[in-house]
C-alpha cells in the first residue's frame, strides 16, 4: 500500500509538471503568463474535464483518500510559502520610495474601491455559496482582498515586455503593484486572525493589528540586520554552494513560523522575509537564480496545478452560478480599474496614463489564487464560490496583457523621459554598475590609502558590500605595528561618501552606506586569496608599496596574490619617474584613459568616470589608432570605428555627469602618446589591461612602456585571468592544428 501511495504521488507530480509546463509554455508563445497556463492545466485535470471525460482514472490518480491528498497537499503549502518568499524577493521598495506619492494615490483607490465592492457582493450571495452563512464578514474580507489585490509577476512581465520598465508611468505601475501586494497580505494576515476566532471580536482584532505592527516594525529594524548578517555569514563561512540557500529558506521558515505564533498566517511572514532578502546587499544574482529556479520549475507548477483541480467548472453549468460569476468578473473589473483610475486622476495623470494604469492593476492571477486557496483551506470559501474566484482570476489575468499593450502603446515618451531611459540602459552595458561586491587588499603606504580611497568612491555609489583585507610586515609596508586597517578603512569610507553624495545629488537617489568587513593579514598568497575569493567578488583592488621590481616587472609577491584569484583584477601603482606622492582628486583635476576599442578599454573608461564623478574631475580619452593608414590619413572603416568608440564613451561620461574631452592621436607609439599626455597634467592615467597567459603577471609592452614612462599614479584595469592550465590547451591547439 505504501509503496502504491507513493506511486500515485509521483504521478500527480509527474502530471502536474507536463501538464502545467507544457500549456505554460503555449501560453507564453502567444503572449500570456505562464502562471495561467500552469492554473489552467490543473483544471484540466481535475473534474472540469480529466474527471468528466475518465472520472475512474481520475480518482484513482488524485485520490481524494485522505492520507493520499495530504501528500501533495504537504508540496502545494510550501509551494505558497515559497511563491510568497519569492514574491518578496522580486518587491523593490526602493523603486517605490523613488516613484513618489503617485503611487501610493494610485494603490489606495486601487485596494478601497475594489475591497468594498467585494466585501459588498459577499452580503447578498445565496447562502449555499458559503460554507457558514453566518460568517459571512470573514468571507466578505476574503473576497474583498482576492478583488483588490493585484499580481506583480504578471504586471512586470507585460511592463517589461513593453519596454516600459524604466518609463515614468511603468515605475508607477510596478510600484503600485508592489504596494497593493503588501495591503492585500497584510489584510489576509489580519484577517485569518479573524477567522480563527470564529467571529469579529474588537479586542483580538486589536491585538492581532498591534501584533502584526510590531513584527512588522522588528522586521524593519533588527530583523533587517540580523538577515542581512546571516546571508553574509553563510556565504562567507561555508564552503558549500547552496549554504546561502539553506539560510533563506531557514529565515523563511522562522518567520512564517513567527507569524504563525502571533495567529496571523505564515504567508506574510514568507512575504516579509522575502522582502529582506531581496534587499540583502550580499545576495549575487548567482544565488537568487538558483533560488529562483527550483520554485519556479517545480513549485509554481504544483500549486497552481492544486488549486486548478479544486476548481471545478462543470458547477457553472448552472444558469444561477453562470450568471454570479459574469457579475463577479464585471464587479470584480469596473472596481479596480475604476479605483486604479481614481487614483490616477488624483495623483495628475492624464487620460491616457490613467487608463493604461486601471487597465494594469486588473491582474490578479496568482496572489488572487493564493488568497482563495487560504479561503478554501481554513473553510472559509465553498468550493463553488472558490471555482467562481478561480475564473474570474482567469478571464481579468488573460484580458490584461492586450489591454495594457494598447494603452502602453498609446503614450509617447518625452524628451527628459527618453534621456532617463536611454541613462539607464548604458547602466546595462556597465562595468562598475555591473560589480556587486569588491575585494581590496592594501597596505598602510600612501598608494594603499589612495586605494582605499578609490575602492570607496567605486563602491559608495551603489552601497556596494566591501571586504578589506590590510596587509602588515615588513614586506610591503614597513615596520610592523601599524595601526592596522583602521587608516585604510576611514579612507574607503571618506570615498564612499564622496561617492553617495554626488550619487544623490545628480540622480535624487538614496544611497546606502557601504557595507564594510575589515581585517589585518600579516601576509598575503594564492592561497589565502583564493580563500576569501570563494565568496564572490567581482574585482580585485590591490594597493601595495612595493609592487614592482627594479627592472619593471612585478614582483613574485604581486604574482602569487593575483595567481589566486580569477576574476578582474584593479592594480593601483606608482609610475617609475613619480616621487611617490598620491594626487589630490578635485574639481578640474584631469584622468586620462587610453582606449583602442576594446571591451577591456570601455571598461577601464567607465572606471575612470565612476572614480571621476564624486569630485567633477574631467575625463580626457585618448584613442591611440593602430588602424591601417592611406596617405597618413585613417581609412573610412577605422574612422568610424573610432568616432563609434568615442561617441560611446561620451554618452557615457553624460550618463554619470563628467565631463570629457576626446583626441585622436596617429602618429605615435601607444606608450609615447600616453606619456604626451600625462606630461600636460593628467593628475591619473587608467588603463584597460588584457592579462596575458604564462607564469608571471604581464600585461603587454605598452603597459609595461607607459608605468617606465609617466610621473602620477597608473591604475590598471586588466581583464579576467587566463589560467595556464587554459593558456597550455589554447597552444595544444594551435599547435594540433
Amino acid at each position: 500500500m505504501g509503496g502504491s501511495a507513493e506511486g500515485l504521488f509521483v504521478a500527480e507530480i509527474v502530471l502536474l509538471l507536463l501538464v502545467g509546463r507544457g500549456l505554460g509554455e503555449i501560453f507564453q508563445r502567444y503572449g500570456q503568463p505562464a502562471i495561467m497556463g500552469q492554473l489552467i492545466g490543473g483544471i484540466l485535470l481535475g473534474p472540469s474535464l480529466f474527471g468528466w471525460l475518465w472520472p475512474g482514472a481520475q480518482h484513482l490518480i488524485f485520490s481524494t483518500d485522505p492520507a493520499q491528498k495530504s501528500m501533495i497537499d504537504a508540496v502545494s503549502q510550501l509551494g505558497i510559502l515559497l511563491l510568497l518568499l519569492l514574491t518578496g524577493m522580486e518587491t523593490d521598495l526602493r523603486l517605490v520610495r523613488r516613484v513618489g506619492a503617485a503611487c501610493f494615490s494610485i494603490s489606495i483607490t486601487g485596494v478601497v474601491v475594489p475591497f468594498v465592492c467585494g466585501f459588498a457582493l459577499a452580503q447578498f450571495l445565496p447562502g449555499s455559496l458559503l460554507p457558514d452563512p453566518t460568517q459571512r464578514t470573514v468571507a466578505g474580507l476574503f473576497l474583498g482582498t482576492a478583488l483588490s489585490i493585484s499580481s506583480v509577476k504578471i504586471v512586470a512581465m507585460v511592463v517589461r515586455e513593453m519596454n516600459f520598465m524604466r518609463r515614468n508611468l511603468g515605475q508607477v505601475i510596478i510600484s503600485s503593484a508592489i504596494i497593493e501586494d503588501t495591503i492585500g497580505w497584510l489584510i489576509i494576515a489580519v484577517t485569518f486572525g479573524i477567522a480563527t476566532n470564529g467571529s469579529l471580536q474588537i479586542v483580538p482584532l486589536v491585538a492581532t493589528v498591534g501584533e502584526v505592527a510590531l513584527f512588522m516594525v522588528f522586521s524593519f529594524t533588527i530583523g533587517r540586520r540580523l538577515v542581512f548578517t546571516l546571508i553574509r555569514w553563510s556565504n562567507d563561512s561555508f564552503r558549500s554552494e547552496y549554504a546561502v540557500i539553506t539560510v533563506i529558506l531557514i529565515i523563511m521558515g522562522v518567520m512564517a513560523l513567527i507569524t504563525n505564533l502571533i495567529g496571523v498566517h505564515t504567508v506574510l511572514g514568507a512575504f516579509v522575509a522575502g522582502i529582506l532578502v531581496g534587499e540583502s546587499p550580499i545576495l549575487s544574482n548567482h544565488i537568487e537564480g538558483q533560488l529562483r529556479g527550483v520554485i519556479t520549475a517545480l513549485f509554481m507548477p504544483v500549486f497552481f496545478g492544486v488549486a486548478g483541480l479544486s476548481a471545478d467548472l462543470t458547477v457553472l453549468a448552472d444558469p444561477t452560478l453562470a450568471l454570479l460569476t459574469l457579475a463577479l468578473v464585471a464587479i470584480a473589473s469596473i472596481g479596480k480599474f475604476g479605483g486604479a483610475f481614481i487614483g490616477g486622476r488624483f495623483a495628475g495623470m492624464s487620460l491616457k496614463e490613467a487608463t493604461a494604469v486601471g487597465s494594469a492593476m486588473n491582474a490578479r492571477g496568482s496572489t488572487e489564487v493564493i488568497v482563495a486557496s487560504i479561503g478554501l483551506s481554513m473553510n472559509i470559501l465553498s468550493h463553488n464560490l472558490f471555482t467562481m474566484i478561480v475564473t474570474m482570476a482567469v478571464i481579468t489575468t488573460l484580458a490584461m496583457p492586450p489591454m495594457l499593450r494598447w494603452a502602453l502603446g498609446r503614450l509617447p515618451v518625452d524628451d527628459g523621459e527618453k534621456q532617463r531611459v536611454d541613462r539607464e540602459l548604458l547602466d546595462e552595458r556597465g562595468f562598475v554598475s555591473k560589480l556587486e561586491r569588491l575585494l581590496l587588499l592594501v597596505d598602510d603606504s600612501p598608494v594603499g590609502k589612495f586605494t582605499a580611497y578609490l575602492a570607496g568612491l567605486v563602491g559608495g555609489g551603489s552601497g556596494m558590500p566591501t571586504t578589506l583585507l590590510h596587509l602588515k610586515g615588513r614586506s610591503f609596508a614597513g615596520p610592523a605595528g601599524d595601526r592596522g586597517p583602521e587608516r585604510s578603512l576611514k579612507e574607503v569610507r571618506k570615498g564612499a561618501q564622496k561617492s553617495a553624495k554626488a550619487v544623490r545629488m545628480a540622480e535624487d537617489t538614496l544611497v546606502e552606506k557601504v557595507h564594510l568587513t575589515a581585517r589585518s593579514e600579516t601576509e598575503a598568497t594564492a592561497a589565502t586569496i583564493a580563500e576569501e575569493a570563494r565568496k564572490g567578488y567581482g574585482l580585485l583592488l590591490v594597493g601595495l608599496e612595493k609592487m614592482l621590481t627594479t627592472n619593471g616587472s612585478f614582483s613574485e609577491a604581486l604574482n602569487d596574490i593575483t595567481e589566486g584569484f580569477d576574476g578582474p583584477l584593479c592594480l593601483v601603482l606608482n609610475g617609475a619617474r613619480s616621487a611617490g606622492k598620491m594626487p589630490m582628486l578635485r574639481a578640474g583635476t584631469s584622468i586620462l584613459v587610453p582606449v583602442n576599442g576594446t571591451e577591456v578599454s570601455r571598461r577601464a573608461a567607465d572606471l575612470a568616470l565612476a572614480l571621476a564623478r564624486p569630485h567633477r574631475a574631467r575625463v580626457k580619452v585618448l584613442y591611440v589608432s593602430q588602424a591601417a593608414r592611406q596617405g597618413g590619413r585613417a581609412t573610412s572603416v577605422s574612422h568610424r570605428r573610432e568616432e563609434a568608440m568615442l561617441k560611446d564613451i561620451a554618452d557615457l561620461a553624460d550618463r554619470y555627469g563628467v565631463q570629457v574631452d576626446t583626441a585622436i592621436r596617429t602618429r605615435a607609439t601607444p606608450d609615447r602618446a600616453i606619456a604626451r599626455e600625462v606630461a600636460k597634467g593628467a593628475a591619473m592615467v587608467v588603463m584597460g589591461v588584457t592579462q596575458r597567459p604564462g607564469e608571471e603577471l604581464f600585461f603587454g609592452d605598452t603597459a609595461t612602456a607607459v608605468l617606465a614612462a609617466v610621473a602620477c599614479p597608473v591604475v590598471l584595469l586588466a581583464s579576467e585571468r587566463i589560467r595556464r592550465t587554459e593558456a597550455k590547451a589554447e597552444v595544444a591547439t594551435e599547435i594540433g592544428t
